[in-house]
């Protein structure tokens, strides 16, 4: 028996073999050290969850972030604060926010997203549910204008667009926009939701509940399924080929010619500028939009519901845009879909200056809603195709933050001039002419890899 046994294993490949004399926790140690170490190829690739984490996340957190709107003349109403006075607390919002993103962009680059994401939503949790007791400015100023602005930071599209971009090699822009669609939907499916419970048991409750709903769901998922980037579990990003290519290391590029440049190299170029003065001006028409959208169309007599509606349908006409951008960046680069995307604003701005109805509110919403997040899958991608990727973090989160300020001051200006005129036709007239020169400005930027 003992002999037919050593016949049968002597024609077995080498880790089945036993040594003579061998005990069995040698026999053991061998025999896992001589296993095949490849996964089985049907296996999915991890950073499909974590695409799918970052999804959910930005769905919850836009969908709380753009309640900003429908809660904006229920809050005038029970308060008796002035429109410009409200958009003061969202430009503080924004102002804070927009750092944040400078302080969580180099926090992201040094230990990873998930702590990052934990912290930052425990303080947007904490300054929604605390909304739920304000009686003054000063107190809204406080907890909308600091604390959850504070958290909001690092758990919004800028953080999500750098983490997916590490993951994968191949297809990255249409990655990066199949995660940051999860923010077009959040707000088309929470948006009228929030508007319904706003109607029904007013703002302060709907503070609370959004603030809970977003504190369990990004704390499980990061804690539960997010990872820094592929290295964190031996893997390779999406797409990656072995030959000709070698782990990246920082301050240097994939290709091993051109090294990374860092953020002092990054703003000596003149593409850097032209992009941030773009960015500024993408930022004024999404925010301007997104938070007097539903004052303005009541103005004119539509219902809060029906505006409600336009702002969820905006965010959900972001979706086919997010997803085209992608693709198209991963085609004929990233200049013509930005350029574009201001084209139609500048056309948009003009049309609702001059009709008013449901129907030309409906047909504004439906394709400024189309442009609002071309350009969030497009930074990172084209922050990589000038600079590298080693510190797409920082410069990423500095040029968000430069959007944010854009869009958090334009956002109250358009408060003002409200009081001011008593409309918002100069804010948009002005809007279009920025519009247009945001297309000359990303058409001057040189879209190729920089030097040092």
């Amino acid at each position: 028996m003992s002999s037919y046994l050593e016949g049968r294993l002597t024609h077995r490949p080498l880790f089945y073999r036993i040594r003579p004399h061998c005990d069995c926790t040698s026999f053991a140690g061998e025999f896992a050290l001589n296993l095949p170490q490849t996964r089985p190829s049907s296996r999915i690739f991890y950073g499909w969850y974590v695409l799918g984490a970052s999804f959910l996340i930005l769905f919850v957190s836009s969908g709380a972030a753009f309640s900003f709107g429908v809660m904006f003349k229920p809050m005038i109403a029970d308060l008796g604060w002035s429109r410009s006075a409200i958009s003061s607390a969202f430009f503080l919002n924004m102002s804070v926010y927009a750092f944040s993103l400078i302080i969580t962009g180099k926090l992201y680059d040094r230990y990873g997203p998930k702590w990052v994401i934990v912290f930052s939503t425990i303080c947007f949790s904490a300054g929604y549910v605390s909304i739920a007791t304000v009686n003054s400015l000063s107190q809204f100023l406080l907890f909308y204008g600091v604390i959850s602005a504070a958290g909001l930071g690092g758990t919004t599209i800028p953080i999500f667009a750098a983490l997916v971009s590490k993951w994968f090699e191949k297809s990255r822009g249409l990655a990066i926009s199949l995660a940051l669609s999860g923010a077009c939907l959040g707000q088309f499916v929470l948006v009228p939701l929030f508007t319904t419970f706003v109607l029904r048991y007013g703002w302060r409750k709907s503070y609370v509940w959004i603030g809970l709903i977003t504190l369990v769901v990004n704390i499980v998922l990061a804690l539960t399924v997010l990872r820094a980037d592929p290295d964190e579990l031996g893997i390779k990003p999406y797409g990656w080929k072995d030959s000709g290519q070698q782990d990246v290391k920082p301050g240097s590029s994939q290709h091993g010619e051109v090294r990374d440049l860092n953020f002092s190299q990054a703003i000596r170029t003149p593409s850097f500028w032209l992009f941030l003065v773009v960015m500024f001006i993408c930022g004024s028409g999404d925010f301007l939009v997104t938070t007097h959208l539903v004052p303005m169309v009541t103005d004119y007599g539509i219902s809060p519901s029906t505006g409600g509606h336009m702002l969820a349908w905006f965010g959900l006409m972001a979706l086919p845009g997010i997803l085209l951008a992608g693709p198209a960046s991963d085609l004929i680069g990233t200049k013509i879909p930005i350029a574009l995307t201001f084209t139609l604003r500048v056309a948009l701005f003009l049309m609702v200056l001059k009709y008013h109805s449901a129907v030309s509110f409906y047909i504004f919403s439906l394709l400024f809603g189309l442009t609002f997040l071309v350009t969030a899958p497009l930074t990172p991608v084209l922050v990589g195709r000038l600079y590298g990727l080693s510190y797409v973090g920082i410069l990423s989160g500095f040029i968000t933050t430069i959007h944010h300020l854009g869009g958090g001051f334009w956002a109250y200006m358009g408060g003002v001039i409200f009081d001011k005129t008593g409309s918002y036709s100069l804010a948009f007239s002005i809007s279009a002419v920025m519009a247009l020169a945001a297309v000359i400005g990303m058409l001057l930027i040189k879209e190729e890899r920089h030097a040092p």
